[in-house]
């Protein structure tokens, strides 16, 4: 006979406690612990439902894996971040901030899957208002795609049991339940089982799955974060608000790189591919204005060619402001310090914000020259060169350092049309003739700016 437990699991960490405690001793926050009660089933019921039959070992090399391994989803941009396509039998969890479109790059996934039936279960929508977004989105003409509104995974397993489809799409995680727990969908054993579940239909019988995960005030994907480690890939969905880009980003992924992104533009009929995306990042690029440096930064394989703005202005306050978007803040800081030890510029009397235009977020050290050049040109008040490029990493010393990837930095500025690239001088050794634009090498920070300043 079952008994019944009751314990205590922080909703943040999943960390469990025979009792009620303030502060989580693991990951140190208040007031994260909820009781939830469990049942211990006896040895019998506790077996595996494989134990009777056995579980069966196989040879690596007997493993048959088809020639045609991965599944198309007619989206560029999703296949180059998943790697080349999905994997049969894959768990891909999806998480962004409300309102980015999460949900839509489902539906407009599945729309696009044609020929193969997909099971989109909502715990959030009804049936009906699916279809009113499906016309919205001016597709309803698929016959292959079903919908089931419905949070129990008893149930939708019982569903997926009797007529097994060729993708699953659940919408979303944190509103599925499994009755055995007492505890409220969203909680840690909640969202921990119900992916558990997901998983194992997903690993026994190939199916792909996908999992929309609602994310915290941090940013970060809501639940216990052993959620990431049973699924095969986490995907990030993010745009600003105010912009009509949307970025998809690997954080990880067991079948491809975590370097590729996807950019999508929101317009009234859905999401759309973003073919070139550094012609729309310098659509509305201000020329003549000081503090604008257009630099060539990578996303995986991927050039982009983006808008680095910088303003300088005197402080009124004791301590100057340093804000950045787009750009990490204790990077910003050290330019800053190198700027002041190198070239002798007192910062310390003006605040510094920087923003990345387009609400794209960039993290390599190939941007520090552009920075370090819009920041410079916004002091003294004198504008850019409009038809040069920045690119190349600043050490402590003031040394622009190499970059990976020179060759096709400097051709996707060649294909823009700008005139003139500076990059590192130790990228110039091994570098292939580039038609139609000038390539400029240099060592240090001081040669770069007489390089791009009027």
């Amino acid at each position: 006979m079952a008994k019944v437990q009751s314990k205590y699991v922080c909703q943040n960490c999943a960390y469990e406690s025979p009792r009620w405690i303030g502060r989580c001793p693991n990951c140190g926050e208040w007031n994260t612990f909820v009781e939830e009660i469990t049942e211990r089933s006896t040895a019998k019921a506790r077996r595996p439902a494989g134990a009777k039959a056995g579980a069966a070992i196989v040879r690596l090399t007997e493993v048959d894996v088809a020639e045609d391994e991965r599944l198309q989803t007619n989206i560029a941009e999703f296949d180059r971040v998943l790697g080349g396509g999905i994997v049969p039998g894959s768990v891909i969890l999806l998480g962004g901030d409300p309102g980015v479109g999460k949900s839509t790059l489902m539906l407009q996934l599945a729309a696009q899957l044609q020929g193969r039936v997909v099971l989109y279960i909502s715990g959030e929508e009804s049936a009906r208002q699916i279809k009113l977004r499906a016309e919205r989105l001016n597709f309803t003409s698929s016959e292959s795609l079903l919908v089931l509104s419905e949070t129990n995974v008893e149930v939708i397993a019982g569903v997926i049991e009797r007529a097994p489809p060729d993708v699953i799409i659940v919408d979303s995680i944190q509103t599925m339940y499994r009755p055995q727990f007492e505890s409220s969908p969203g909680s840690v054993a909640q969202v921990r089982e119900s992916t558990a579940l997901f998983t194992r239909i997903a690993k026994s019988r190939a199916i792909p799955t996908f999992l929309i995960g609602h994310v915290t005030k941090e940013g970060v994907i809501a639940g216990p974060k052993v959620i990431e480690h049973m699924v095969d890939t986490v995907l990030q969905f993010e745009g600003e608000r105010h912009y009509a880009y949307r970025i998809l980003r690997a954080i990880k992924n067991r079948f491809g790189s975590t370097n590729e992104i996807g950019v999508f533009e929101m317009r009234d009929v859905g999401l759309m591919e973003v073919k070139n995306p550094s012609e729309v990042f310098l659509s509305e690029r201000s020329y003549g204005a000081s503090g604008s440096t257009v630099v060539a930064s990578l996303e995986g394989t991927r050039p982009i060619l983006i808008e680095v703005q910088a303003l300088v202005t005197p402080t009124s306050y004791n301590v100057p402001q340093r804000n950045t978007t787009g750009f990490d803040y204790r990077r910003l800081s050290l330019l800053i310090a190198v700027l002041e030890k190198r070239l002798g510029m007192a910062l310390g009397q003006y605040d510094v914000f920087v923003n990345i235009a387009g609400g794209v977020r960039v993290d390599e050290p190939a941007v520090d020259l552009g920075i370090a050049a819009s920041i410079i040109s916004s002091m003294r008040d004198v504008p850019i060169d409009s038809q040069s490029v920045a690119v190349g990493e600043i050490g402590l010393a003031g040394e622009v350092r190499t970059v990976s990837q020179i060759e096709k930095r400097v051709q996707e500025a060649a294909k823009l049309g700008f005139d003139q690239i500076i990059v590192p001088k130790g990228n110039l050794k091994g570098m292939m003739r580039t038609d139609g634009i000038k390539v400029v090498g240099v060592d240090r920070i001081e040669e770069a700016i007489k390089a791009v300043l009027h």
